[in-house]
């Protein structure tokens, strides 16, 4: 900007500060510096002098008696507005001034003044007893446009450059000691802070004795040049009409920038070819690193050459920017100086004439400038730059409110990929042990969600720490966000950036409903489910106006209906907020606690609720149970039976019930590990399953509950029969009979234990099949199951088939009659079986899809296993292309239940590999059984452990390779003593999983045939 008009707008600048505060001043000009003493008398009223600010005016004024009238609360806030437009004044003339000086420091020291006024501005309350510092600014402003004019960096005087130094040393302070006020208002949801009159009166006395460094005749002179120059006194100054060009270069490329190649050549690609781009993210996300990349790519750069520029809104308050503002900081990054009264005409002249790329960094700062002007004129400014003709712009912001009229392309910056995230993380981190300690850091980038810049400091607090992988580790879970801040500024601190966005007039006029949304989004894992929001918080009245708001800020992002937040921005509320307050966590509560109560086994509007906010409805119950037990018990055991009706997995309550400090109230925890037991059993989760029901059973029996006390026992020894254990299991339950609790049993418990005791025995062939099942079948409700099994026990043991079938046959329609679901599925599938062995491959088809029909629509995984059970019928009947259909069914039919339990997937693999070696794909066969074993030893199953040894014995002895298969099936004997089962029963008690007769290797081991003549 040419000087005589720079000097122009400072004036109307001060005209309007003079305005402010009353019109009493004396002009700078008629002033003479070098008269000037800091021990004089003669002081101007109001406006600054060049060389020395005036000494507090407190000193002149006079003293007041304890009794005398304070201002009334009217006058003082009547001030404080007058004092406010002062300081959005002198806040202008600094920032113009700023773009106009050549002297770094000088630069440094003046944008710190701004800050310090915009720090009053905005937060201050007591901003009327800042007008000697507001005048003090001034008067640095004037002295510094003057004393720097033709100097450089290189050749600045001694004298010029140590006053230069003291006064920045003064105004950092000053400066450093106004935002730590600020600080503390932010943590305090921007609440004013007020400043003591006396640490006011300190700066000023210190500004004046910095000031008066600049009295040296040598700062003077250049001083009196420049005044003269400015006067118009100097005949070569040059016409405002000319508009002046000084090149400018673009921020340099960021050395620290990974995971983004393929984004930048996207992002360049629609730069080069003219279309206008918005980047939007939340704080730290990398979008002007992004911007900077993309202004040094090779295609960026021969389209734009030198024409690239890089605007940057940072470190300026929304409240108080105005078009002036945004326009001084345009022109500097431009490079030009305004000529004439049109700064946008100069603009307009400047880059029509060539191919022009153009970054608007922080642009969130003039999006949400409160100022009414700003917010209207910097819009239609931006609009009408977009629309020169080879103008391209690029817009950075936390805020979607992007300038109207503009065909900008939005997108949206994701975090980085985990290999990314894992590359720059290292990049800093230098771990003795890169290799492990890639294994440990590798959750916690996870736990960070990939986010750049809490990445970067992260890392940097590791390693300027020298922690270890596991130190640092500790230090997040003992920390979290308070790892994120070591230093100033939003590159060195995630609460700096954070409360940026916090800050943001948008949000601070949604006033404390905005906060209580905050809190409680971070508080629920999985954020805020925006179509029952109202539901979930009803008091809330304007919750959609907040969650548009905390979206367009970037401070949440929307992903399958529901307002979450990154993970560090989540940590970084939870640690600097209190929890959702009563009101909100009890409206939270009530909503999911009646849809858990009122969820059925059916699928229905609340079964809906539960799997779709299953994990905020977990963290309510954990965060209850450790508070407020007594009242969260039915909750729990309620969402734990949904959970096994509707989602089966694994759930975050598990350590939370267990560490429940019971007292008095056993059976509550005793109901809801009951509950939980249930869980881990459908997920054939078998260890997790039986400690819930061991810790069940014991707080029962405590609290005399025998009846419920029996059915956790009963429960865990089957869990050991169901993976072929059952000689663990027959002891269990012959064990429990002579505990002294046996006695208070009622008669159908103790059928029920007798039931499950037969069925253990069962495939031991340790007795006759008419010594099964008596006990039990002599009572009134467990009779009719236990005659079923009575007669398929006749059967496993070899009795005559026509006799069990016929015995079925008659049972079956007493099972009809009674409703009895599980009775008529044991004796259909006992008529399956016969059939099956019979020959009768139609009539056992039939069988098992009566019973398929009976899951339909109640038990998604047994339609599964009985229509793998199909398959295998299917495959004996030849029709391999179809078993294989059963077996394997479609993804979109396997997808609600393929999850639901490890056994299914052990029953699926084995059947799969049965009907491969009956196809004669023994390759296919060979994988299926080798995948089961490893299935069974994860899960402790030996039954199809020992199946499973057997069909890779019979492939071995196919192909030929006797020796293999004598190992194969050597290996089946330890199990078949670990189970208690005879080696020629394996397959007495399962007939369908019977390999075909022509596999006879195993028959031949068991008798010594050749080639196993040797072995047996």
């Amino acid at each position: 900007m040419h000087l005589c008009c720079a000097v122009s707008h400072h004036r109307h600048a001060e005209r309007l500060a003079s305005e402010v505060t009353c019109g009493d001043a004396h002009s700078i000009f008629n002033l003479n510096p070098l008269e000037y003493d800091p021990g004089s008398t003669i002081q101007p009223q109001a406006e600054v002098m060049l060389f020395k600010s005036p000494k507090s005016r407190r000193s002149e004024k006079p003293q007041k008696s304890p009794n005398a009238q304070q201002p009334s609360s009217a006058t003082k806030e009547s001030q404080d507005d007058n004092a406010s437009q002062l300081l959005g004044a002198t806040i202008v003339a600094i920032n113009v001034t700023k773009n106009l000086v050549p002297i770094d420091l000088a630069k440094g020291i003046l944008g710190t003044v701004a800050n310090i006024l915009m720090t009053v501005q905005s937060v201050i309350k007591n901003k009327s007893d800042f007008l000697v510092i507001v005048n003090q600014c001034k008067t640095i402003k004037e002295i510094l446009e003057r004393v720097t004019k033709d100097t450089t960096n290189d050749n600045l005087p001694e004298p010029l450059a140590h006053a230069l130094s003291e006064l920045n040393l003064s105004v950092n302070n000053i400066n450093n000691e106004v935002v730590s006020r600020k600080d503390q208002g932010l943590l305090k949801r921007f609440l004013s802070s007020t400043i003591d009159c006396d640490q006011i009166a300190r700066w000023e006395k210190d500004i004046d004795r910095v000031l008066a460094l600049f009295r040296t005749e040598a700062i003077a002179g250049i001083a009196m040049t420049v005044e003269r120059i400015a006067l118009g006194l100097d005949g070569n100054t040059t016409s405002v009409n000319v508009l002046k060009h000084h090149p400018t270069e673009p921020p340099s490329r960021p050395s620290m920038f990974y995971g983004r190649d393929n984004l930048v050549a996207e992002l360049t690609t629609l730069v080069v070819n003219g279309e206008h781009i918005a980047l939007i993210g939340s704080g730290g996300m990398g979008k002007s690193s992004l911007a900077k990349a993309i202004l040094h790519e090779p295609l960026t750069i021969k389209k734009f050459a030198d024409r690239r520029f890089f605007v940057s809104y940072d470190g300026l308050d929304p409240s108080t920017i105005t078009l002036e503002t945004f326009m001084a900081r345009f022109v500097g990054a431009l490079g030009i100086e305004i000529a004439g009264a049109d700064p946008l005409h100069s603009i307009s002249t400047f880059l029509c004439s060539a191919s022009a790329l153009v970054v608007l960094d922080n642009a969130e700062t003039f999006e949400e400038a409160s100022a009414l002007s700003a917010l209207e004129k910097i819009p239609s400014v931006i609009a009408e730059i977009a629309c020169i003709t080879g103008v391209v712009l690029i817009l950075t912001s936390r805020s979607r409110r992007s300038a109207p009229n503009v065909p900008w392309i939005t997108k949206d910056i994701p975090p980085l990929d985990l290999r990314s995230a894992q590359e720059a993380f290292f990049r800093i981190y230098r771990p003795a042990s890169h290799e492990t300690a890639k294994g440990r850091i590798t959750n916690l980038l996870r736990d960070l969600e990939c986010h750049p810049l809490s990445i970067n400091l992260l890392a940097n607090a590791a390693q300027q720490n020298g922690w270890s992988p596991v130190m640092l580790l500790e230090r997040w879970r003992d920390q979290h966000s308070a790892l994120l801040d070591h230093g100033e500024g939003k590159l060195q601190s995630l609460s700096y950036t954070m409360q940026l966005s916090l800050s943001s007039p948008s949000i601070q006029k949604l006033g404390e409903e905005a906060w209580h949304a905050l809190a409680v989004i971070a508080f629920l894992p999985q954020g805020l489910n925006e179509a029952l929001s109202k539901r979930i918080l009803p008091s809330t009245l304007q919750i959609d106006t907040i969650c548009d708001v905390l979206w367009r800020q970037s401070l949440v992002y929307r992903q399958g209906g529901f307002v979450k937040m990154l993970a560090p921005i989540r940590h970084y509320v939870q640690d600097s907020l209190l929890l959702p307050d009563s009101p909100c966590l009890q409206e939270i509560r009530t909503f999911y606690y009646c849809t858990v109560q009122q969820c059925s086994e059916e699928r229905d509007d609340y079964a809906d609720i539960v799997i779709s906010d299953h994990l905020n409805i977990e963290h309510v119950i954990a965060f209850d149970l450790s508070r407020i037990p007594e009242v969260t018990y039915l909750a729990c055991r309620t969402f734990l039976q949904c959970l096994t009706w509707h989602l089966p997995r694994t759930t975050s309550l598990t350590p939370v019930i267990f560490n429940i400090v019971e007292n008095s109230a056993r059976v509550p925890k005793a109901d809801c590990l009951w509950h939980l037991g249930w869980l881990y059993t459908t997920l054939s989760q078998n260890e997790e399953s039986m400690k819930a029901f061991e810790a069940a059973g014991a707080l029962y029996l405590a609290a005399g509950n025998y009846e419920t006390a029996a059915e956790c026992v009963i429960e865990y020894a089957d869990i050991y029969r169901c993976q072929g254990r059952f000689v663990e299991s027959q002891q269990i339950l012959e064990d429990f009979q002579y505990f002294e609790s046996w006695k208070y049993l009622s008669a159908p418990m103790k059928a029920r234990v007798w039931y499950f005791f037969d069925r253990a025995r069962l495939p031991k062939f340790a007795t006759s099949a008419n010594e099964l099942f008596v006990q039990s079948s002599e009572d009134r409700i467990w009779g009719l199951q236990s005659n079923i099994w009575y007669w398929r026990a006749r059967f496993y043991y070899g009795e005559d088939v026509v006799q069990v079938n016929k015995h079925l046959e008659d049972l079956l329609p007493q099972c009809t009659g009674t409703g009895d679901f599980t009775c008529s599925r044991d004796a259909l599938f006992g008529l399956a079986e016969v059939a099956f062995c019979e020959g009768r491959l139609s009539d056992a088809m039939d069988d098992l899809q009566e019973i398929v029909e009976m899951y339909k629509g109640q038990h998604s995984h047994g339609v599964l296993w009985y229509t793998v059970l199909k398959a295998l019928v299917a495959s004996k009947q030849g029709d391999h292309a179809f078993a294989r259909e059963l077996v394997n069914p479609a993804p979109g039919l396997l997808r609600p239940f393929a999850l639901r339990t490890a056994f299914v997937f052990l029953v699926r693999s084995y059947s799969s590999a049965c009907v491969e070696l009956t196809a004669g794909a023994f390759d296919r066969a060979e994988s299926h059984f080798i995948a089961t074993i490893e299935g069974c030893d994860i899960q402790g199953h030996l039954t199809l452990k020992a199946y499973s040894k057997r069909g890779l014995g019979e492939i071995a002895f196919v192909r030929g390779d006797y020796a293999l298969a004598a190992r194969y099936f050597t290996e089946i004997r330890p199990l078949c003593i670990e189970m208690g089962v005879p080696l020629r029963h394996l397959y007495s008690c399962e007939p369908f999983y019977v390999l075909p007769d022509r596999f006879r290797g195993w028959i031949s081991f068991l008798m010594g045939w050749s080639p196993f003549a040797n072995i047996m």
